[in-house]
């Protein structure tokens, strides 16, 4: 029976392999980069490094096989990744320039995330401060684990305080947005025009008295 967990340090090189064998809308995307760990990079890693106390793993009998990572505080978090992530890497990636453009690399646009990386936005940063990523295998998919999961995670970042949490979703996602929508998380109709490509879901948090 698969057991869920807090994150230990030694568990860093599994955030890498499950953010590779689920970063391509949720599929295998390991055919997709030159380099096999910029991904994680990007979506995984830092979190793993920078905020362990917010990170859950997924362990059965095969190992590690699934994640809940994010930041209490995104805001923190986003600059705590620039003054400790980003510019470890930045010299081993060459800057592509600040804008995606059409017809990029998978790995050139990790590149750019790398030297330019996206904040969220202010209107929905600020009235859910906290941010959150969520990746299983599919040997762990349809077993109720995302949901126990997300429920974990929330009890354990509102103990810490927060107010609520956000996350956006690629909109090629299907099986993401319909997992995220049956949850009960909202859409908040807090940016517009809303961003082309992506889905913002939030969840507001009752702090402990």
């Amino acid at each position: 029976m698969a057991e869920i967990r807090p994150y230990r340090e030694d568990d860093l090189e599994a955030l890498y392999r499950i953010c590779l064998a689920t970063g391509d809308s949720g599929a295998e995307a390991a055919h997709l980069y030159e380099d096999p760990r910029i991904i994680g990079h990007v979506f995984a890693a830092p979190y793993g490094v920078l905020s362990p106390q917010t990170a859950l793993v997924v362990e059965d009998k095969e190992g590690v096989g699934g994640y809940m990572l994010g930041a209490l505080d995104t805001r923190a978090f986003e600059a705590d990744a620039e003054a400790r992530w980003w510019r470890t890497l930045r010299p081993l990636y060459p800057d592509p320039g600040p804008r995606p453009q059409p017809g990029w690399r998978r790995d050139t646009l990790m590149a750019c995330a790398i030297h330019h990386p996206p904040r969220a936005p202010r209107r929905i940063a600020e009235p859910f401060p906290s941010h959150l990523h969520i990746d299983l295998l599919p040997r762990m998919q349809g077993q109720g684990l995302g949901r126990r999961l997300l429920d974990r995670w929330f009890e354990l970042i509102g103990a810490m305080g927060s107010k609520g949490a956000h996350l956006g979703v690629g909109t090629a996602n299907a099986r993401a947005i319909r997992f995220y929508r049956a949850y009960g998380l909202t859409e908040p109709a807090l940016i517009w025009p809303p961003p082309r490509g992506v889905i913002w879901f939030a969840k507001t948090l009752e702090t402990p008295p």
